[in-house]
């Protein structure tokens, strides 16, 4: 048997001022052309591991670090980074860190010149990444001037470029739209069958890792607490609900259908598998009733009236975009990289101006209002918080934007106190931010904007980087803040998490307004969702084969649409 391709023993690790291990005691080994997804909650030690593979950790970060990891032979504490970096490529959960390039395709040529590789194959290998990443048109552009999909597929492109042994992926889909993030995992599957690249994947999508993993690693607090087939693992619910995994919805579903005795045998992992055993509805079945948006009530909140925005470089984004949010609205916004999502927010905080149209609040034009008098009305949270953190500490950060209040400092105190609860971040309330992970780093954003208090509430991309159950406790937060009588808009690529939350979605593609419906109907619109690369999740899919008008979009309500007989379903065969 061949010598593991990346082995790990005994590896424990304490970042320099950490009293806990992030990693602890691992042993792993990874063999050559094997797809290894590693799994856990936000803050078990994933990044860490992802950072030890190619010596960044400790090389770079220093700490206390026991143990030995060796890739493709070559020891990670005894070899420089950049000699690693020929047989292993790492791509961050964040792409901004990694892109340093004036262009595109100069981001991509970088690695490939510091290897020495001939010019004539430099030029090839850029242009076959392009193509695979789908950013052949923007090759000419800044990086910077990319959306945040965009340079997640840039940094897998560079990665890819230089033909490792090895790829790590952290997190490489959070901030991909669905379909880009199948042809990310479609990319990872060709290059494992083609060229035999051994992968080590984190992440929370599920569905997909499924789909595509080999093996499963599951870490908990720097340790391994699991380890095993896709199957094994993602059918081991306790575990999963213990270290905060999501399961793929289709074994969810299957789950709470052989809870009833509907179905038989093992729970599948991956939809094909699903659709062949899903029971089939009688035409007697209760489906559920389709969802009504509720009546207009008055004067619009926020409103764009034919609004269309060219940015100076001449790339159109919006085309005449009208669209009205209604007072205690709770939208989410939804569509592929570059549809022009963050565009159409940023026109609501002044950030952009029209080319031409108008916006308005309370039908008021927005340009009459301050920008001190907009941030007490309209609070946002950005695809990126780390650009809004600039205090030493997570309690400074919080109370900053208090001071344009004319509060006492034991109101603002108690401000502070009870949003830094809300979010669960008392603990690390005397923390620099940026010591904290990505996902914590985004509630103390969060939780900077709702301490003014605003009416409306604008988050972009909130749960990226979020483990499942954080997102849901952000998304339930936003669902506190709806139900105290704020509005809520949230943009996202995670269809599955709203349900339960947005009452409302607007579907936007090419920089127009394609669909603006009920989160039922548009999560049922699968032409639609096609059209600016969004996909059903599996629970519609499932629920559509069961039945062409069964409209459910959660497993609980596909699960409760079906008899309690089970000879009163059909199974195809």
């Amino acid at each position: 048997m061949p010598p593991p391709l990346v082995l790990l023993e005994k590896v424990s690790f304490y970042y320099p001022t950490a009293t806990r291990p992030a990693l602890f005691d691992l042993d792993l080994a990874i063999t050559e052309g094997e797809i290894v997804g590693i799994l856990g909650a936000t803050g078990s030690g994933k990044t860490t591991l992802c950072l030890a593979l190619n010596g960044v950790v400790p090389q770079f970060f220093g700490g206390r670090f026991f143990g030995a990891v060796t890739v493709a032979g070559l020891d990670t504490l005894s070899h420089p980074i950049h000699r690693l970096a020929a047989c292993i490529s790492l791509v961050l959960q964040d792409p901004e860190t990694q892109l340093i390039a004036a262009t595109v395709e100069s981001e991509i040529a970088f690695a490939l010149e510091n290897l020495s590789i001939p010019r004539d194959e430099i030029l090839h290998r850029v242009d076959e990444a392009l193509v695979a990443v789908e950013l052949n048109d923007v090759r000419a552009k800044h990086p910077h001037q990319l959306s945040g999909g965009q340079q997640q597929r840039l940094a897998l492109a560079a990665a890819l470029a230089v033909r490792p042994r090895v790829v790590v992926l952290d997190e490489p889909t959070s901030q991909l739209d669905p379909r880009s993030a199948a042809e990310v995992f479609t990319l990872v599957r060709e290059l494992n069958q083609r060229l035999g690249t051994t992968f080590l994947i984190t992440g929370h999508a599920s569905e997909e890792m499924a789909e595509t993993i080999h093996r499963a690693v599951v870490l908990s607090h720097g340790r391994i607490v699991a380890d095993g087939t896709p199957e094994q693992i993602y059918r081991d619910l306790p575990l999963l609900r213990r270290e905060r995994v999501r399961p793929p919805d289709v074994t969810s579903a299957f789950a709470l259908l052989a809870q009833r005795g509907l179905v038989d045998g093992p729970a599948p992992i991956r939809l094909e598998h699903g659709l062949a055993k899903i029971p089939r509805l009688p035409p007697t079945a209760l489906f559920v009733a389709p969802d009504q948006l509720p009546l207009d009530s008055g004067l619009p909140i926020l409103a764009l009236k034919d609004i269309s925005y060219t940015y100076p470089d001449g790339s159109p984004a919006l085309h005449e975009v009208t669209l009205a949010i209604q007072r205690r609205d709770y939208v989410v916004i939804l569509g592929q990289n570059g549809a022009g999502k963050s565009t159409l927010i940023r026109h609501f905080l002044q950030l952009l101006k029209p080319s031409s149209g108008e916006v308005q609040i309370d039908g008021v034009p927005l340009t009459t209002y301050s920008v001190t008098e907009l941030a007490r009305r309209i609070g946002y949270v950005p695809q990126n918080p780390d650009r809004q953190l600039f205090n030493a500490t997570v309690e400074a950060e919080v109370g900053f934007s208090l001071r344009t209040l004319t509060l006492t400092a034991a109101e603002k105190a108690a401000r502070v106190t009870e949003v830094l609860a809300a979010l669960k971040l008392e603990e690390v309330r005397h923390a620099h931010p940026f010591s904290l992970s990505k996902g914590d780093r985004a509630r103390v954003v969060i939780a900077a904007v709702l301490v003014l208090q605003p009416e409306v509430l604008i988050f972009d991309e909130p749960t990226t980087g979020q483990d499942d159950a954080g997102a849901r406790a952000i998304l339930g937060l936003t669902r506190t803040l709806h139900a105290s009588g704020r509005t809520i808009i949230v943009i996202t690529h995670h269809l599955h998490l709203m349900p339960g939350y947005a009452n409302r979605a607007v579907v936007m593609g090419r920089g127009r307004v394609l669909f603006d419906s009920t989160l039922r109907a548009v999560y049922h619109a699968f032409e639609v969702l096609g059209s600016t690369h969004l996909r059903p999740t599996q629970t519609v899919m499932l629920a559509r084969h069961s039945h062409p008008l069964n409209r459910a979009i959660t497993p609980a309500e596909l699960a409760s649409c079906f008899p309690d007989s089970p000879s009163q379903t059909t199974i195809e065969q």
